[in-house]
């Protein structure tokens, strides 16, 4: 893959996930966020498109969609709304590959915890996703923290978190992304959970 739609691109992780795609990858990104201007000069002039718009204004979405290898959300606020939006405008454009951002628990599998109805938009924005024909991974990290490591592994949708009380890095799940970006087909259609070894 190497056009890549960055939605949500001002969120934290996609801001490290930002840097390790451009340090790392020739890839070319199209950075789409609210209120752009949040974002600090990045470099990488030539391989960095803005667009500073709404993921529900679909018009803007398709622009910047069309011509994309794939697309990277990591988006909050309506969620369930934003993946019919991201859905519709992939099957529109003919983009296939999704890698959606989520939150641990929306299966159920923290034991002893069931996060109520506080996940119930990361859960809907799932099933909007899962019922689709794209080509998807969803990752669900566990908390997050800001160390300066790369050290995760991953379990698969039905696998309980061992230790749902540890923190992954935001840079561990930003080299997941990049790994998912740069891999065509690596874990195709599974909902990821992301969580620090023991």
């Amino acid at each position: 893959m190497t056009k890549v739609l960055i939605l949500g691109a001002y969120g934290q992780i996609a801001r490290v996930a930002t840097r390790l795609l451009l340090e790392q990858t020739a890839a070319q990104l199209t950075l789409y966020l609210r209120n752009a201007k949040r974002l600090k000069t990045i470099g990488y002039e030539d391989r960095v498109h803005v667009v500073d718009a709404d993921v529900l204004n679909l018009s803007a979405l398709e622009a910047a969609m069309a011509g994309q290898d794939g697309v990277y959300a990591n988006l909050s606020g309506r969620l369930k709304e934003q993946a019919e939006a991201i859905v519709q405008t992939m099957q529109r454009t003919g983009v296939k590959r999704l890698i959606f951002v989520s939150s641990m628990g929306i299966y159920g599998e923290v034991p002893n915890e069931r996060y109520r109805d506080i996940l119930d938009p990361y859960r809907d924005a799932a099933r909007v996703i899962e019922a689709s024909d794209i080509d998807y991974t969803i990752l669900r990290p566990e908390w997050l923290n800001d160390r300066d490591e790369i050290d995760y592994g991953t379990t698969q949708k039905g696998e309980p978190f061992k230790n749902p009380s540890a923190t992954v890095s935001r840079k561990s799940v930003a080299d997941l992304v990049l790994k998912l970006v740069m891999t065509p087909g690596l874990e195709s259609r599974k909902s990821l959970g992301v969580h620090k070894p023991f």
